[in-house]
Formats: structure tokens, sequence, C-alpha cells
């Protein structure tokens, strides 16, 4: 029998998936032969990265890895399934040797990477898998929607509640109308879990000042102490790498990498970014939630550095032919949710760390987890409704990624339901447009409390514009729009 290479499989595979993916349960395995299998590469192994790539690694060939931590990158290296994948620390060296051998590639970076490393695979033919949020600034989610379209791959954004029936059937039956015309969303989260707010950054001019205003005896000890263990530090991280499209700043230990990115504007994009695309999925696919008109907040306070520790963000949307016009309200930080009043409306007096409220005239939804995977319908019965049910690979983990690798081999993006183009892409749109709200909102109150009412945003997303940008008192709005790669770096 001749050997099957993996091209003559995927061609075959593809003309075979145009009728099996219709319903769950009847579609074909594929083959575990190392030939038959999708090759993969994974861009950024450890954290969340540490699970995708184990993921991937269950439905394909991993044959090159990438992380800008050689540490990291050695470990996941001597794991199983990754002993035979190539190391690269530039995600830029590995396309330009494996990019035309690779089926499928998972960016699992801080937010600041996400666009410019899934840009150049999408552009190589590569299908991906990108964390959530799926950028990291409004016009890289536009984009990468855009570049999905036109080089046709297939694509899914890392947001594992969008493959749990749990949340596919609320979807449906919120569609149904059961809550009759809908009035207002809510949604709130227990985070920030990591560290944000004014003050934060720390480079060594300012460490050795404190040192000698604190300590003067023991400063110039401390000084060289703080120097050796960033030396150690930077032996195994390449810093510039991990900066990559961001401005330049110090390597500080323990401040950016590895965690607490997340809470830098020019890294990550904050709870709203890290959190609303897991729990606004339900509430933007049910209700339309695309395209506001205007956005303002109210936050604790910021320096246009490190993110605030806590924020309220107001969206308003326009009527559509489904829906009267509707806010939605976004609350984060542990402990700061809608007012009890609108829960104890619906019967709702223990209230979730996290979760969603929708208020329609007839009822309410309410979802007390970050995924939707459990919900109730208060003052309503739930009707019957029809929906895809994720097929079922152990957990939502790998659900989600089992999708990418079932569309791939079918040859149909749409079979993701995270795609970049008909999900994804807008619902990052919606969700960053929220923290140019926060960036006008800068004031805090004292002592750490919520300030007042930031500048509004108006906002025209057809065209990516602030429509009152002339009217701002608060600089740099428009930056937070569309970045500025330094070069070695693509955007359009």
């Amino acid at each position: 029998m001749p050997k099957t290479n993996r091209r003559t499989f995927l061609k075959t595979a593809t003309i075979a998936g145009a009728g099996y993916f219709v319903a769950a349960g009847t579609r074909p395995a594929i083959s575990q032969s190392a030939n038959q299998r999708l090759n993969v590469a994974c861009i950024g192994v450890g954290g969340k990265g540490g699970s995708d790539s184990n993921n991937a690694a269950q439905f394909g060939n991993v044959i090159a890895i990438c992380d800008v931590d050689r540490g990291t990158l050695e470990g996941k290296g001597n794991a199983d399934r990754f002993k035979q994948a190539e190391k690269f620390l530039d995600h830029r060296e590995l396309f330009a040797k494996h990019g035309k051998n690779i089926d499928i590639c998972t960016i699992s970076t801080p937010d600041h990477m996400h666009a410019t490393a899934t840009l150049e695979a999408m552009r190589l033919g590569i299908s991906c898998y990108t964390q959530k949020p799926l950028t990291r600034t409004i016009y890289e989610a536009r984009l990468l929607a855009e570049v999905a379209k036109e080089t046709g791959v297939c694509t899914q954004m890392g947001n594992q509640g969008t493959a749990l029936d749990s949340s596919r059937e609320a979807i449906a039956q919120l569609k149904s109308g059961v809550l009759g015309p809908l009035k207002e969303v809510y949604v709130w989260s227990n985070r920030p879990v990591w560290a944000q707010g004014p003050g934060r950054r720390m480079t060594m001019a300012k460490f050795a000042a404190q040192a000698k205003a604190e300590n003067p005896d023991a400063a110039e000890r401390l000084m060289e102490g703080k120097k050796k263990e960033i030396e150690r530090a930077l032996e195994k991280l390449d810093w510039k790498l991990w900066l990559g499209v961001a401005p330049e700043r110090e390597y500080w230990p323990g401040l950016y990498h590895s965690f607490q990115w997340r809470g830098w504007w020019d890294f990550g994009s904050g709870a709203l970014g890290d959190m609303a695309c897991h729990q606004v999925t339900v509430p933007f696919a049910a209700c339309g939630l695309k395209d506001p008109v205007s956005v303002v907040a109210k936050t604790t306070g910021h320096d246009y550095d490190s993110f605030p520790a806590s924020s309220i963000i107001e969206f308003q949307f326009p009527a559509t032919s489904e829906r009267p016009a509707i806010p939605f309200w976004w609350y984060d930080r542990r402990g700061n949710k809608p007012p009890q009043e609108v829960f104890s409306k619906w019967g709702i007096e223990k209230v979730s760390d996290s979760g969603a409220l929708i208020v329609g005239e007839k009822g309410a939804f309410y979802s007390s987890d970050d995924y939707c995977g459990r919900y109730e319908l208060k003052g309503v019965e739930k009707v019957k409704v029809d929906y895809e049910k994720a097929e079922n690979k152990g957990n939502n983990d790998l659900n989600n990624m089992w999708e990418l690798f079932r569309a791939k081999i079918a040859g149909d993006p749409k079979i993701c339901h995270s795609n970049f183009i008909d999900r994804a892409g807008p619902l990052t749109e919606t969700i960053l447009l929220g923290n140019l709200a926060v960036w006008a909102a800068a004031k805090g109150g004292a002592n750490g409390e919520m300030g007042d009412w930031g500048e509004k945003v108006e906002w025209d997303a057809k065209n990516l514009k602030v429509t009152n940008l002339d009217a701002l008192k608060t600089p740099g709005v428009a930056d937070l729009v569309k970045p500025k790669y330094p070069e070695g770096y693509r955007l359009d």
C-alpha cells in the first residue's frame, strides 16, 4: 500500500468533510499515524501557552516551539510530545524556517504580541489558535479578521467557553426572545488577580534613590544584589524579544514577565481584556453587542502606564432590527458589582463573584460563572431550542482546540464558533473600546476609591474613529486604537 503523505491526507479529508461535520458523533477520527497528523507550531509555551500547546499536541505533530524565556523553552522541549520539536526564541525565525510546513499555529504570548505573530502566520496560510483577547488594540482585531477572510485560513480564539454546551444553549435561549425586548446587560468580574494601579514602574535609578533614602548604609550592597538578580534573569529571558512591538523600557524582576504584564497598558489590556472575552461571549452573541456608539468609565485612578485597580464602564449600543437600544455595564475587581437592587428584583440575593445578568421586559438571564457553565432564567421558563453541541474531547479547553483541527481538516473556517471573522474579531473590538473610556478616566477618588465619571468617548465603529476626539481633553486616546510597530515587525 502506498504511503499517505500529509498533504494527500488533508486533501482527502477536506473532500470528505463536506458531509461529515453535520452532527456530533458521526465524524470520523483523525488517523493517529505521524504522517497524517497536522503539523503544529506553538508560540508561547509557558502559562496558558503550556496548556494550549499540550492540547494541540494531542491532535497534531508539534514540529516547532517558540518562547523568549529559555528556561520555559527548554522545559517544554523536554516534555513528551515536544522532544522532536525545534526550539526558537524568535517567532519570525520559526516562520522563516518552517512556515511552509506548518498547518496550525498556537499563539499564547502576552497580549501585545498576539497580532504580529498571528498576522505573520495567516499571511503564510497557517491556521491560528490565538489566545484571548484576540489583540491589544481595536485596529489589530479588525485587521486579523480581514486577513483571516482574505487568506481563508481557519481561526479560533482561545475562548473555551464557546465550546461549552451550556453557553451555546444559553445563546439559543436568548435569541429565541424568551426574555422579551431587552433592556440592559451587566457583567462583573473578580479580576484583576495581578497588580494594577499607578506608580508601579520600577527602574534601577528609582530603586537606587529609594535605597539611599531608606537605608543609606546598605544602599550599595542592595544595588549590587539587584543588578546580579537582573543579570541572572536576563541570562534566560531575551528582554528585547519579550518587548517585541512594545516601546522600550527597563526590565525589572517580577514586574512584567511572566504574569504581571496584564496590568500594563503597553503589554496587556487589564481585567476587561483578560476576562470579558469569556464573560461577554453569551451576551455578545445573543444580544448583538456589536458596534457600540459610546463608552464612559469611572476608575480608582491610573497613570497612563498601569491600569487602575478597579473600573466601571458603561457601553451604549444603538437599536437594531432585533432589539432596542441598550446599555451594557462592566464592573471589575472582587466585590465591585452592580447595585443589589438590580439582582433583588429577580430573587438573586447571593451574587456570585463573577457573572452576567441580562434583563428583558419579561424576565432575566443570570450566569454565575466566567464561562456560562451554568445559568438560570428568572421570571420565564426555558423554551425548546436547537443548537450545535460541541464534540466532547474531555473538557472545554480541548473541545475548543479540537474545533480548529476539525475546521482545518474539513477546509471550513465556519466550524470554529470563535473564529476571527464572525465572533472573535468583533467581540474583541467591542471589549477593547471600553479601555478607551478607562484611559479617559485616569482620575480616581481619594484613598483609592472610585472617582467621578471620565470623559465620554463617542465611537464610529465602521471607520474605527473617535468622533469627538477634538473635544476630548485626555491625550493619547487615538493611540489606543491603532499601534505603531517598530522596524522588524509588520502590521499592515
